[in-house]
């Protein structure tokens, strides 16, 4: 840590905008797709790539600042404090679709199945409506698809939940034996929190291609579908984007980048990856379990 007295200042970094034009290529070619448009996974593939090479590039700009001793102890709280408020909106982001998913099965299905203040509203809108969690069920739309079963939680779902709590300890370990210089613990723990997210995204692949293929479970399959793939899949870009940091920290610590007491890199994504473990658990309870 550079002891500094001024704040440094970076300069202007590009790859935020063409990081954001990535994504936004990556999800309109996949909307595109799901809307039939053959150059859908053209466009998503072109984003992707373009979204990793610039956050691959970013990655080596901050590395770089780091190593070279620009980070002043102001500079790593700025760093602390940015990081805190980044968990935060990611927060926010998955309350808005618990939120949704919360006044769906509190709210309305009660009401549409005719609860006591809303028996007339049953009989006009939808009299063969039962309100049970999750419809599978509903009135003749076009492009309606009726899925044959919902997935449970104690197959693919719940061997998931272990690998991402398992990784959790193997990360803890690793950062333990980043504290008290114990350099194999932490390389070991590293591969193996690598490994363990790695695998959660292969069985979640596993899992999508059940669904779609043997439940017939799709994202025209009314609310369930949608929001079992909207929330599943945002999760799962979560995972895959903290499977790609630990990877880039598990390099920075073969290479010695890293002392006990200046590693905020290592703690940055050990908090994000925390984060995406109690984002599975409640995941798991309420959209495979409860």
């Amino acid at each position: 840590m550079s002891e500094q007295s001024s704040y440094y200042v970076p300069e202007d970094a590009r790859q935020p905008i063409f990081i954001a034009i990535g994504l936004a290529l990556f999800f309109g070619g996949f909307a595109s797709h799901l809307h039939g448009d053959g150059v859908g996974p053209l466009i998503m593939g072109l984003g992707g790539v373009l979204a990793i090479v610039m956050i691959w590039n970013w990655f080596a700009l901050v590395i770089n600042e780091s190593e070279a001793g620009l980070n002043s102890e102001q500079m790593e709280r700025t760093y602390r404090m940015g990081m805190a408020w980044f968990i935060f909106s990611e927060v926010m982001f998955f309350a808005a679709f618990f939120g949704t998913l919360f006044y769906v099965r509190v709210l309305v299905l009660p009401w549409l199945a005719g609860d006591a203040n809303n028996e007339m509203t049953h009989q006009i809108l939808w009299p063969a409506f039962e309100g049970l969690w999750s419809p599978m069920v509903q009135p003749a739309l076009e492009g309606f698809t009726a899925a044959t079963g919902t997935v449970g939680a104690w197959g693919v779902p719940a061997i998931n939940t272990a690998l991402l709590l398992a990784s959790g300890v193997t990360l803890t370990w690793a950062h333990w034996g980043l504290l008290t210089e114990k350099r194999g613990q932490l390389i070991i723990g590293l591969i193996a929190t690598v490994l363990l997210g790695s695998f959660f995204m292969y069985l979640q692949v596993e899992e999508y291609a059940h669904a779609m293929g043997h439940l017939n479970l799709t994202f025209n399959s009314g609310i369930y579908g949608s929001l079992f793939y909207l929330m599943t899949g945002f999760h799962g870009a979560h995972v895959t984007l903290g499977v790609l940091m630990l990877t880039v920290i598990l390099f920075r610590c073969i290479k010695g980048h890293f002392t006990p007491d200046n590693h905020f890199g290592f703690e940055g994504v050990a908090w994000y990856w925390h984060f995406v473990d109690v984002v599975w658990l409640i995941l798991f309870v309420f959209i495979y379990w409860v």
